[in-house]
Formats: C-alpha cells, structure tokens, sequence
C-alpha cells in the first residue's frame, strides 16, 4: 500500500514576502557562484614604428696592416747607431740604422782609383791606335801592329767599363750602410742593436714596420652572399662597420676594398678585406672585431622590437594592445632582424603597441597595465575591470 503524503495546491496564493526572501537567497548565491574578475597583467610595451633598415652581413675580422715591411741589411757590417726607440712612429726616409760605412768607403777609393788608371791607360791605347793607322797607311807599320793596338785598346776600354760598374756597386755598398724607413709606420721589437754584426750569410731582419693609417680589416663570409655582395659592390663601395674588441661601444665605419677571386673549399666562403683611416689608431694588427657589412639599406619599413615577436604552432604572432587596455593575439610575418628590430612584411600598421614584455603571463582578451608610459603615448594606461 503506497504511502499517502500531502498534496500542494498550486492555485493557492503564495506569500509575497517568501517570494521574495526565496528570489534574495538565489542573488546570494549566483553571485558567490561568479568567478572573480581577471587580474591587469602588467606589461612593457612598443609602437610599431617606420624606419630604415640596412640588409647587412655579419661576421668576426681580423685586423691586419695594408703593408707590412720587415727591414734588413743588405750589407754585413756592424750597426753604429739605432735613430728610433721601440715602437715608435716613424716617416717614411726617416733614418733608421747606420751601420759601420768604413770598410765600403775604401772599397769605394779603390773602385775609383782603378777606374782613373783605366781610363788613362784607355787614352794611350786609344792614342796609339790612331798613330799606327797613319803608320799602316804609308806602308811604315803592318797591318799586324795595327790589329794589336787595337786590340790592347779595346781591352782598356772594356777594363774602364769594368771599373765603373765596380765604383757603382761599392757605392751602392755605402748607401747601403745607412738604413731609411721605405713606408710610414710603426716600429715592432728591435732585433739587433748598436755594436751587433749584422751577418751576411743569414738574411736577419732588424725590425718590422706595420701601417697603421690607413688599415684594414681581412674577414670571411659563407658563399651564398656572394651573388649579393657582388650586385650591390657594383652600383659603388659598399659601406662596412666594425666593433673593436677592446670597446663595442664605439663604431668604425670604412668600406668594402677587396674581394678574393675564389671561394676557400674547406670552408665555403669568400675572404673580403676592407680599409679603414683608423685616424685615432684604435685598430690594432691582429685584433679581433665584430664586422657588419651594409649591402643596402631599406627605407619606410615597419619594425617591432625582437622580443615583441613570439613563435607559435601556427608561426610567428605579437600580442597587440586594444585600445580598450585588452590584448589579442596577431598573427604576423617576420622578416629579417637588425640589431634589436625585426622587419614586420604583414600583419601590422605603423603606430599600434604591441607587448615587448610580460607576453608569458597574457591570454587573449587580458588586461593589461602599461608600465612605460613613453611608449603608449603619454601617461600609463590602466585596463582595470569597473
């Protein structure tokens, strides 16, 4: 027997006070089932912005000088006098060893005195030619006298030659006591010093002058910039900029002088060279440098800073601001970088803000709080709820 359990009518009228205790109680409690409002994330941003963007190639150079002499003795004697200190600057005929002259000196007297008897004796001989060619002309001599004194004649003048070819080599011998600079420059380690014999069996250099201005710089880069680096090099000197080691603060800028006329197999690249005035000497031969080697430079092109851009499953996107301080994700295509900027080919227009940094804590549709207030515009911008 089923249990009888009492039946509400539905046609009686309500309590207007329970109805509405009943309707406060269901406020109650859909607003403790309301999830909180979002948090404003905090973000750095940048504007997207045009400028001119150079297409350039990077590498590591090495400086090296244009010219590099090492200076010798052509003549062995010993040095007397050193006209430079260790390191020095010098000009170019500035004097730089003076070796022992004396023993050139008297081989140069006696060069020029064998010459003088020579050339007398090469008078007389001449003398008695002219004399015996009377004498075979009216039958008092014989053909056969003639033809000696011809012969002793030639002898004496080819002596004469002989001996000037002998006073021109001692007196090279002397110049080459005294030692010039052949290129302006600066010194390196003096090898040998005042009272050193300067062997003649040995070639020994002396010192080792490196140009220091102008200067330049040898650097490889991978044979697929070649076709590149050719094109643009065409149309004039292609600019290069170079970091030192020692300060990249600073930028050297000169051009592109010399590209090789093969590609190194080992390593598939090209080895270029280029000059700088180094005016200042801040290069140094055998320093390393950072090289960026400017092949043209595009102008109006829109650039977003590096971090900005992020790397998805569907590509690269940015996270750009709303106006209303809402973020969503914009898909884009990114170009190449330079320094600190990435070329943007698609996606965005000059002007709009995209996150620079905070993008790890952003979901589309959060609000931000804008940290930099240059960037935006003007003052900070808030996305709080209301």
């Amino acid at each position: 027997m089923m249990p009888r359990y009492p039946i509400l009518s539905t046609s009686l009228p309500l309590n207007r006070s329970a109805c509405a205790a009943v309707l406060a109680l269901a406020l109650v409690a859909c607003k403790k089932d309301a999830p909180p409002p979002r948090p404003t994330v905090p973000v750095t941003v940048a504007a997207v912005e045009e400028r001119s963007v150079p297409q350039e190639i990077s590498a590591i150079g090495t400086v090296t000088p244009i010219q590099t002499v090492s200076v010798c003795a052509q003549v062995s004697a010993v040095i007397l006098r050193v006209g430079f200190q260790e390191g020095d600057e010098v000009r170019v005929g500035q004097l730089l060893f003076q070796l022992d002259p004396r023993p050139f000196q008297a081989a140069l007297d006696q060069a020029l005195a064998n010459l003088a008897k020579d050339r007398a004796q090469l008078v007389n001989a001449r003398q008695e030619v002219v004399r015996y060619q009377t004498l075979v002309q009216s039958d008092l001599a014989t053909q056969e006298q003639f033809d000696q004194f011809k012969a002793n004649a030639d002898a004496a003048e080819a002596a004469v030659t002989a001996d000037s070819a002998a006073v021109q080599t001692a007196r090279l011998n002397l110049e080459y006591t005294t030692i010039r600079a052949p290129i302006a420059g600066r010194t390196g380690s003096l090898l040998l010093r005042v009272g050193n014999l300067v062997p003649s069996s040995v070639v020994t250099p002396l010192v080792v002058i490196n140009q220091l201005r102008p200067i330049a710089v040898s650097f490889s880069v991978p044979q697929k910039y070649l076709d590149d680096i050719q094109r643009f090099n065409a149309r004039g000197p292609l600019a290069v900029e170079i970091r030192p080691s020692n300060d990249t603060t600073v930028s050297v800028h000169g051009t592109l002088t010399f590209v090789n006329n093969q590609v190194d197999t080992t390593t598939g690249t090209i080895q270029l060279k280029a000059t700088f005035a180094n005016g200042d000497r801040k290069l140094w031969p055998g320093e390393f440098v950072v090289v960026r080697l400017v092949l043209t430079v595009e102008r109006d092109v829109l650039t977003v800073p590096s971090q900005a851009v992020m790397t998805g499953q569907n590509g690269t996107y940015v996270y750009l601001v709303n106006p209303d301080y809402t973020v969503r994700a914009q898909d884009v295509t990114a170009g190449r970088s330079a320094d600190d900027y990435v070329v943007i080919e698609k996606g965005l227009t000059s002007g709009q803000l995209v996150v620079t940094d905070g993008q790890l804590r952003l979901v589309p549709g959060a609000r931000v709080q804008i940290k930099n207030a240059t960037a935006s515009g003007g003052a900070s911008g808030t996305g709080s709820a209301r």
